[in-house]
């Protein structure tokens, strides 16, 4: 697996699996919880190591457990989790101890490789609470790596003003439908991985007829040209696939590189 190197040193997989449908019902976000977590494992067997939860999926734990009963060592995963910006779990900087020691419990680690604040923070003094939070501990080896997720060029910048320690990632919706182009030159211009949630949703027939058409040239489907134009222009992906082929594919887009004339025209999509 080929990986990014944030900016505080550590390196992250380029290519990692959402599980915000896992362990549910139907596999849906909403879904009741059932512990059904075969997606994951066979995820994990296709080579994924960069797996991305949050506390709002609801299923930090079976997650965790599923990690845990792989037989796989935990170093070799690279393990992301993300606090929701709800009172219930911000409002003080107890709260937001409390809630990344249940996730450490959850994920049944000693440190979490990546924690994400989900979604901004409207309150700067809870926003600034909240990573001094996070910052401390990064400084107690608990979580290695610290970033946001959803916030803007805005959002950011205030965050950078006050940060001793400051993002390495910002996980964004990217794909055909919403590319986040300008916010994309920002975090690679400032040093923080943009991380695609999303990335092969929302595509219309249209542009998969057109991106069929030049995986063609390659021996590849739409699927693998797309995370192979994030890559190649330095935005991390996290695909989610409850179908164990479809894991393995979105796998397979490191023994090709676009061209130019390529990436542009996906550019255009």
């Amino acid at each position: 697996m080929e990986t990014f190197r944030l900016a505080n040193g550590d390196n992250i997989p380029v290519i990692g699996t959402g599980t915000n449908t896992y362990g549910k019902e139907g596999n849906q976000y909403n879904g009741e919880l059932n512990d059904d977590f075969s997606a994951l494992q066979s995820a994990i067997k296709a080579g994924y190591r960069l797996i991305d939860t949050a506390i709002s999926y609801r299923n930090e734990a079976g997650v965790g457990k599923t990690i845990y009963e792989s037989g796989i060592e935990r170093k070799e995963f690279y393990l992301t989790t993300k606090i929701p910006a709800k009172e219930e779990y911000i409002a003080s900087k107890e709260l937001v101890e409390q809630t990344v020691l249940q996730s450490l419990e959850n994920l049944k680690t000693d440190y979490i490789d990546l924690y994400l604040i989900h979604h901004p923070i409207e309150d700067k003094d809870q926003l600034k609470q909240t990573w001094e939070v996070l910052e401390s501990f990064v400084e107690q080896g608990k979580i290695k790596a610290i970033g946001v997720s959803n916030f803007s060029i805005e959002q950011l910048e205030l965050l950078k003003s006050f940060a001793r320690i400051q993002p390495v990632v910002n996980q964004i919706q990217s794909n055909p439908h919403t590319w986040n182009n300008e916010i994309i030159d920002y975090l690679l211009k400032n040093d923080i991985l943009p991380e695609a949630w999303s990335p092969l949703n929302k595509v219309t027939e249209e542009q998969t007829a057109k991106l069929t058409e030049i995986g063609e040239k390659y021996g590849k489907d739409w699927g693998q040209v797309l995370l192979r134009y994030q890559i190649q222009r330095g935005v991390a992906v996290i695909p989610k696939s409850h179908n164990s082929e479809h894991q393995v594919s979105n796998l397979e887009v490191f023994d090709f590189e676009l061209s130019k004339e390529d990436t542009t025209m996906i550019e255009s999509l």
